[in-house]
């Protein structure tokens, strides 16, 4: 890429942020104006964000006009370190004609590592068994103590199959798994990549063995998973959502999981977040996880580069990288 014609001033949200996206910003030109605080401070944000010519959001507070109107009429460009933006006013940025970036598909691989994890931890009870040993309640003696669910010979069922769900099933081509489905609003061209089958929600629900959640939150996918949805599923199925935490109304959820309509649940995102520590799903001994589906080194600096690109190209005038509208 060309060097940016003149020094330019970018705000950084997050003092946390990968040293090598900052590197990089640095090196073309760029001075870094950094955020202190932790958990960020919107007041620290509004005070240091005026004049700059672009903003690096690197969490989770609602990115909207109060931001934008506060950077100044010169500000040039914002991307988030996210791959989800349901915090963004999208449709504010397209009114000022603002580019917004952001950073999917690098988080496909970690994600859909920790998702296989959850499909097993939840489905062979690793919580529930663990617990059972801290309360000394070890039955060695039982035959079908915490028996649990194989992803060998199960049906695997997706909802939503964008990246991440078609990098766990590309893991899942060894595990001989008895067959994918899938259900989104159209049939992905390439399922059969993955020899993945398009179906009905109903029939995704009545099916799937593992049921994993990876797709966008949206007014029509908000609580799709709810007790109706529940009632569908086999009583032995495990539940994933690695997607958003409102995809699912948690209380049903909750009460699916006591009363045995489903078996196990393992959730890497919830509402809120953090979950209050006095919330009635960390009652039930299923598997849930603070929202650690993107927290490699690795992932972590990809999505620290895409953003800082993200940035650098549109500051030179060239389309984002991964624009987000």
């Amino acid at each position: 890429m060309s060097r940016a014609t003149r020094a330019f001033k970018v705000l950084i949200s997050h003092p946390n942020v990968p040293a090598p996206a900052l590197e990089l910003l640095r090196s073309r030109g760029a001075e870094t104006i950094i955020c202190q605080s932790v958990p960020p401070s919107r007041d620290e944000i509004l005070q240091k964000v005026p004049g700059v010519d672009a903003i690096y959001w690197a969490h989770y507070q609602p990115l909207n006009a109060g931001i934008l109107d506060a950077a100044g009429s010169q500000l040039r460009c914002v991307s988030t370190m996210s791959s989800g933006i349901d915090f963004v006013d999208i449709p504010e940025f397209q009114k000022r004609g603002i580019p917004l970036g952001h950073t999917p598909g690098v988080v496909k691989n970690a994600v859909a590592d920790l998702a296989i994890g959850l499909m097993i931890a939840a489905g062979r009870h690793f919580h529930a068994g663990r617990t059972e040993i801290e309360r000394s309640q070890w039955k060695i003696e039982q035959i079908n103590w915490m028996m649990g669910q194989e992803i060998r010979d199960s049906v695997i069922g997706f909802f939503g199959f964008g990246g991440i769900s078609q990098a766990i099933a590309k893991r899942l081509q060894c595990w001989d798994v008895a067959k994918i489905i899938y259900h989104t609003r159209t049939r992905k061209e390439n399922d059969g990549d993955f020899k993945a089958e398009h179906v009905s929600f109903e029939q995704l629900l009545q099916e799937s063995d593992f049921l994993v959640v990876a797709a966008p939150l949206t007014n029509e996918t908000r609580e799709k998973f709810n007790g109706k949805a529940f009632n569908l599923m086999k009583r032995s199925s495990v539940f994933v959502n690695v997607a958003r935490g409102g995809l699912v109304n948690q209380t049903d959820l909750h009460d699916a999981l006591t009363n045995g309509t489903i078996s196990a649940a393992g959730l890497d995102v919830t509402t809120p977040e953090p979950l209050p520590a006095n919330s009635p799903l960390l009652n039930v001994p299923n598997f849930i996880l603070p929202h650690m589906g993107t927290q490699t080194m690795k992932t972590t600096i990809e999505m620290g580069l895409l953003a800082a690109n993200n940035i650098l190209n549109a500051i030179e005038g060239k389309p984002m990288i991964r624009p987000a509208y």
